[in-house]
């Protein structure tokens, strides 16, 4: 395959003078690129897959970077009349937003560590102050300047020394998640020697000079290395190599700074190994042996490993055992399974734990009193919200620090007293222009799919809504990898709602909203139903009047990109537009590539397509596979050229194919960023205007794009 991948490319450049990539089609008055098909077939088990847009992967090759910028000319020239309305949206999001900010500070021994905003720059700076907020600020990171000449600018570990002394950090100038590690001494200002390319998790050890980071693989981005390395030295320590391919390691360190963990995880099996965070030259000791299933997490807490496990309990539960020996004949539990609770996760502090649970669908925080063992939840006030930990860096505490949100309720922190149960504002995001939450509704329906399963959806949307079948909507979801979508809040989503847009995100299966089963019933072998659980949700709202086909827009990102081909191949005649951004919808061909990033990992979320059954059951519902000559909705797919999740290449060829299959005349649009990844722009201005063009393709569709002013749609 890379032989002929090579002759491929010597092809294209000996003709590239004499070949355009893509020949123009009429569509209104605009011409449409239309790729050349070049004839690439597979064969696998009896089968013929054809791609005549294979070509499309050649990222070096010069008539693929011309082919893409012709889809942007004609995305740009078909979204010319909604120019205007792109930079009203642009103006009233960002209309919203305190440009000049300050995070909360969280304190790490003697320093308070923040970030902060200004008007105009695209990125934070890293600061922190000695004693108190009243210090002289010392600007640890300004990542202004770090980006300064480069499209694109991602921060990835940001790691001090327990004596303040050094920071590790890393960053990605392609957005291709190809960070590179750097230490910075804080007390002289200069950034030290090391340059360690392609790192992930970045741990320090207790003695302040000891570095343990991960690194992946050239090709696969498979993070397979864990290393040990002494600032200062020229010798990197090669400590253990994952071989096996469905795995990628971790590392971190426990709060209470006793230990580091070394985990191997897989998508439903992992393996922890530690060692004593002052003894970093100490040898790693695996704790639980891997197993097919067996899914754990550790933490250590006065001198015990508790072990948060789904060992005969799917939605696990918590026992400890010795580090000497943590088999499970010397488990004891601590928390038993509960099968309505879903156990996320256990931080330790002092003389409490706090367990990140889920029930119903919602977010729930609970307090364990270690010396009394008594517990309690962290109440609500609202019956659909977001609740979730924030930033605790400090073990000896008898505080927790927590993010509270809804779809109407800004992004609240709050400092929560465990022993007397009061809670401290500490900031709400501020919304700028004149909201109120309660001109606002938010709340949770349950739809019914078609085997009976109930699926929650929330809602919301400007009070005085008709709903009556006539308001526009906009639906979005994911479903996949067994994440969770929480109901929070967004300043953006506003230029939406004002405009009388109802916003609806549909927790499907495959997710884990609703715990390990809901997960379960939506992967592998069962991955259909997170597809029908979408059509069914769409089609309940439409049924009860929430909004009509004719007004319906769907999006959905990433896994959710393929969420958004499937449905659309199924049910095109259900929505009026969609929008995909960094769609993963060429399944069949990334999933037979073993080089790809990811692919191998994936074995256990998609299935293995070099399997037969696995191959047959994943063609059904494979975007790409499955285009037909048929009337399709309205289509803007977003790519990024230096996506290593997804490449850019997916959306592209499903664009390319579509173009020349479909049998209508609605605009089918590709708008590819040539300087990012997965996240599209890292620029926060940069990010708000792909918001705006986004919005303003929606609005377009749903038949508002010429009321440029919240007032104009209450008309």
């Amino acid at each position: 395959m890379k032989r002929l991948t090579t002759s491929l490319l010597l092809q294209a450049a000996l003709l590239i003078t004499l070949l355009a990539p893509a020949t123009l089609a009429q569509n209104g008055d605009r011409q449409q690129p239309v790729a050349r098909k070049e004839a690439h077939v597979t064969e696998i088990h009896g089968y013929t897959l054809k791609d005549d847009y294979f070509w499309l992967r050649e990222k070096t090759n010069p008539e693929v970077i011309k082919y893409l910028e012709q889809e942007n000319a004609y995305t740009e020239d078909m979204m010319k009349p909604t120019k205007e309305l792109q930079e009203t949206l642009y103006k009233e999001i960002l209309g919203h937003i305190k440009q000049t900010d300050l995070s909360v500070p969280s304190r790490i021994g003697d320093y308070y560590y923040y970030s902060r905003t200004e008007e105009g720059k695209q990125y934070p700076y890293m600061c922190r102050k000695k004693g108190s907020m009243d210090a002289k600020e010392e600007v640890l990171l300004d990542l202004n300047k770090l980006a300064e000449g480069k499209g694109y600018l991602g921060l990835g570990a940001y790691n001090v020394s327990d004596d303040g002394n050094l920071l590790a950090y890393s960053t990605d100038s392609t957005g291709y998640r190809q960070f590179n590690l750097h230490v910075k001494d804080l007390r002289t200002g200069q950034t030290l020697g090391e340059n360690i390319e392609r790192t992930g998790s970045v741990v320090w050890a207790n003695d302040n000079k000891t570095l343990f980071y991960t690194t992946e693989d050239a090709v696969s981005k498979r993070s397979d290395k864990f290393w040990r390395h002494v600032v200062g030295s020229d010798k990197n320590d090669l400590i253990f190599e994952e071989k096996d391919e469905l795995f990628d390691v971790g590392a971190s360190r426990s709060l209470d700074k006793k230990t580091i963990f070394l985990a191997s995880y897989a998508k439903t099996s992992r393996e922890f190994r530690y060692v004593a965070a002052d003894n970093p030259t100490g040898q790693f000791k695996v704790i639980l042996p891997r197993q097919e299933g067996h899914e754990y997490d550790v933490d250590h807490y006065n001198g015990l490993f508790y072990i948060t496990t789904n060992k005969d309990a799917k939605n696990f539960r918590v026992v400890t055992a010795p580090p000497g020996d943590s088999s499970e004949k010397n488990w004891k539990t601590f928390i038993p399974h509960n099968p309505k609770v879903k156990i996320d996760n256990l931080t330790t502090f002092a003389n409490h734990l706090v367990v990140s649970e889920k029930e119903g669908g919602l977010n729930y925080l609970r307090i364990i009193d270690m010396k009394t063992k008594q517990s309690h939840r962290i109440t609500t006030d609202e019956a659909d919200y977001a609740l979730f930990l924030s930033t605790n860096p400090e073990f000896n505490t008898t505080t927790v620090r927590f993010n509270y949100q809804s779809m109407v309720t800004p992004s609240s922190v709050y400092d929560y007293d465990m022993n007397t149960r009061q809670r401290k504002l500490l900031k709400q995001q501020e919304v700028l222009g004149g909201y109120d939450a309660k001109n606002y509704e938010a709340k949770r329906i349950w739809s019914i799919s078609r085997d009976g399963t109930k699926v929650p959806i929330s809602l919301v949307y400007k009070k005085g809504v008709k709903l009556d079948g006539t308001a526009p909507m906009l639906l979005y979801a994911y479903g996949s990898y067994g994440s969770s979508m929480a109901p929070t809040f967004s300043f953006s989503r506003l230029a939406l709602l004002d405009r009388g847009v109802i916003f609806a995100q549909a927790c499907i299966r495959g997710g884990g909203e609703l715990g390990e089963d809901w997960r379960e019933q939506g992967r592998m072998m069962n991955k259909l139903n997170t597809f029908y659980d979408f059509i069914d949700c769409a089609d309940y709202l439409v049924k009860n009047k929430y909004t009509s086909s004719g007004r319906l827009v769907i999006q959905g990102g990433s896994a959710g990109g393929l969420l958004m081909g499937a449905v659309i191949n199924m049910r095109p005649d259900l929505f009026k537009a969609v929008v995909a951004h960094v769609p993963f919808v060429d399944v069949m061909n990334t999933m037979l590539d073993a080089s790809l990033p990811l692919t191998t990992s994936e074995y256990k979320e998609w299935g293995n397509p070099n399997e037969k059954a696995a191959f047959d059951y994943m063609m059904k519902y494979s975007p790409y596979d499955n285009i037909a000559a048929k009337n399709y909705p309205a289509l803007l797919v977003h790519v990024s050229l230096n996506d290593s999740q997804v490449p850019y290449w997916e959306g592209t060829k499903f664009v390319a194919k579509l173009r020349v299959t479909k049998t209508d005349n609605n605009p089918l649009l590709l708008k590819v960023n040539m300087g990012a990844g997965h996240g599209g722009a890292s620029g926060r201005y940069d990010a708000l205007r792909e918001t705006a063009f986004t919005y303003s393709f929606m609005l377009w569709q749903m038949g508002i794009a010429k009321r440029d002013s919240p007032d104009a749609a209450s008309r």
